[in-house]
């Protein structure tokens, strides 16, 4: 774990417990902002502290009660006031707000008056039926909580594709400093954008395997290595990740990162396809089938192995996106020839900014659009409804909106900036301001918070009234589910993106990792019903943005093209679709 990492955690803590103690809500959402503007930096924060304090305190969401805790930690390792904080509760109680559901009113009533300290704890009294009798605890929040604790336990052993990436790409780069070496990829379910990962899979070439092998064992965050030969090595990570490395000569680099990105289902059809045509296919490369068993000979020469093109292409086939080998028809049928890529987008239509949870001011918001390329950038600030980040009163929302203008005029050459705003979609299918407060405003991503654990059919027919509300843009995250921890909404999505359709509302992926929501097989059903897709970073800060290949994987699994991806259209066409709400 990085120090930036390490001074969140500590930050995050701190807010943890002061949630569960009743603390103020502003104080609780301070300690927040600074956790995710010390996780955003790309400098040491801790170092900056000791070098430099008066440019700590310029990063925004830092003020001087947070900087001097930092420097705290950068002098000593520790914060007094967290470690004093979680004096004052039982070690497994903050690890009660990970199950979903749970938030710092039930917990405090579950450790305070039912004697909850932990998950454990939590899960004996469930199954022993004691918990009953508490506050607000009633049969049907007692089974909700139930199926959590099933939904986390099927969950463990997986990761979220935004915390394996950045694993992958750091021992990528060990790698890429072994003299000799000629090609390194991911590959696995990270390659093909999965949105969650059970180990890393590497494939390098060079030559020099041996070089390769030692320096995996050594890079930085190993903590055990499980295997190591000729052609694999297998280490875990401080973070416990496995990471799998193997090595092949370079006129086989394709065929094996073809073979070990998978699916195991799309190889089957792969090798079956050979078989049909008189070849076999395996790791080593493609060769023609003699009868003979199958070739295990490095030396064997192959029909085409050194990139993956060579193997589809001998196979009679196009290069299929890795992101497409599911098994889902891709070698019957072709993927669009505009499928979405990283590059086609050029708006962020969802983000927030220091008016309500972010950490980052208008101006400081936009000029990080600017600097990615954009030509458009909503800013979406939470609505009344949502508390807890701060959301904003319609008057608040008014002064809000005038300050966005002011900075679109001031960057109008540069960039087109809209007054927005991401609006609660509450219970009953309404939205958090009145239709006039909406009409005022540039652009309206709605979005479901709350009550998500409704009947499909009343989660349903409360996203469709939403679509159905003439001011609206986008329906954003629309299931509010939370990756391997929170399941969220299961409305007809297919109804949904009909009826989207008909009335030209994105629905959105939401690439930020923890979400990924709409995931990929709605995102097919939007594409069969010729739904529009948004995909936003949902940015609370300058980091949030590089979320982005994240959401366009999920897209590119749904086999999204552009044309339909709202955030990839020219500036004219965005802006004449952004209008017709209007």
């Amino acid at each position: 774990m990085s120090r930036n990492a390490e001074l969140a955690q500590v930050f995050a803590e701190i807010a943890d417990v002061l949630d569960l103690t009743g603390a103020n809500a502003f104080r609780v959402n301070a300690h927040r902002k600074v956790a995710r503007a010390i996780e955003e930096c790309g400098e040491d924060v801790a170092t900056i502290a000791l070098a430099d304090p008066a440019r700590l305190r310029s990063i925004p969401g830092i003020g001087d009660s947070s900087a001097h805790k930092i420097e705290e930690w950068a002098r000593t390792g520790r914060v007094a006031e967290r470690d004093e904080l979680l004096a004052t509760v039982p070690t497994g109680v903050p690890g009660l707000l990970q199950v979903p559901g749970l938030g710092p009113k039930r917990v405090r009533t579950l450790w305070q008056e039912g004697g909850v300290d932990s998950v454990d704890a939590l899960r004996a009294r469930l199954t022993a039926g004691t918990l009953g009798g508490l506050p607000g605890m009633g049969p049907k929040t007692l089974k909700a909580i139930e199926d959590a604790l099933r939904f986390m336990e099927a969950s463990r052993g997986r990761v979220r594709l935004g915390e394996a990436m950045p694993v992958a790409m750091a021992f990528a780069e060990v790698l890429r400093r072994v003299p000799g070496v000629k090609r390194i990829s991911h590959a696995g379910s990270l390659r093909r954008g999965r949105e969650t990962i059970g180990d890393i899979d590497l494939v390098a070439s060079g030559t020099d395997h041996a070089a390769l092998h030692a320096a995996i064992r050594a890079a930085p965050g190993v903590v055990q290595v499980i295997a190591s030969g000729e052609t694999k090595t297998s280490v875990r990570t401080d973070r416990g990740l496995q990471v799998d490395l193997r090595t092949v000569d370079d006129d086989r680099f394709g065929a094996a990162l073809l073979y070990f990105t998978g699916s195991k289902e799309h190889n089957v059809r792969l090798r079956e396809r050979a078989q049909r045509m008189g070849m076999r296919l395996n790791e080593y490369g493609l060769f023609t089938d003699d009868g003979e068993a199958a070739p295990q000979d490095r030396g064997a020469i192959p029909l085409a192995a050194k990139d993956e093109e060579d193997v589809y292409r001998a196979l009679g086939l196009r290069w299929m996106p890795p992101e497409l080998r599911e098994d889902h028809g891709e070698l019957e049928r072709h993927p669009p020839e505009d499928l979405l890529r990283i590059e086609d987008i050029r708006a962020e239509l969802h983000c927030h900014t220091t008016a309500s949870d972010g950490t980052l001011e208008i101006e400081a918001m936009v000029q990080e659009a600017v600097r990615r390329g954009f030509h458009t950038i909503a800013i979406t600030d939470h609505s009344r409804s949502q508390a807890q980040a701060n959301g904003l009163d319609a008057a608040r929302l008014a002064t809000h909106a005038a300050a966005i203008r002011e900075v679109a005029k001031a960057w109008s050459k540069r960039i087109t900036v809209l007054a927005g705003s991401e609006v609660d979609i509450l219970a009953d299918g309404s939205l958090d301001y009145p239709d006039e407060v909406l009409a005022a405003l540039d652009f309206v991503v709605a979005s479901p918070h709350s009550a998500l654990r409704a009947e499909p059919a009343a989660a349903t027919e409360r996203l469709l009234a939403a679509i159905r509300h003439p001011l609206v843009h986008v329906i954003g995250h629309p299931t509010g589910r939370i990756v391997g921890a929170r399941e969220g909404l299961s409305p007809d999505i297919a109804l949904l993106a009909k009826e989207a359709a008909a009335r030209k509302v994105a629905l959105e992926v939401n690439a930020n990792a923890m979400r990924l929501d709409l995931r990929d097989s709605h995102v097919r059903l939007c594409v069969e019903a010729g739904c529009l897709v948004a995909i936003d970073t949902d940015a609370h800060g300058a980091g949030d943005f590089d979320e982005l290949p994240y959401g366009v994987a999920t897209a590119r699994r749904g086999w999204l093209p552009a044309s339909l991806c709202v955030n990839a259209w020219d500036r004219d066409r965005l802006l004449a679709w952004v209008r017709s709400k209007r």
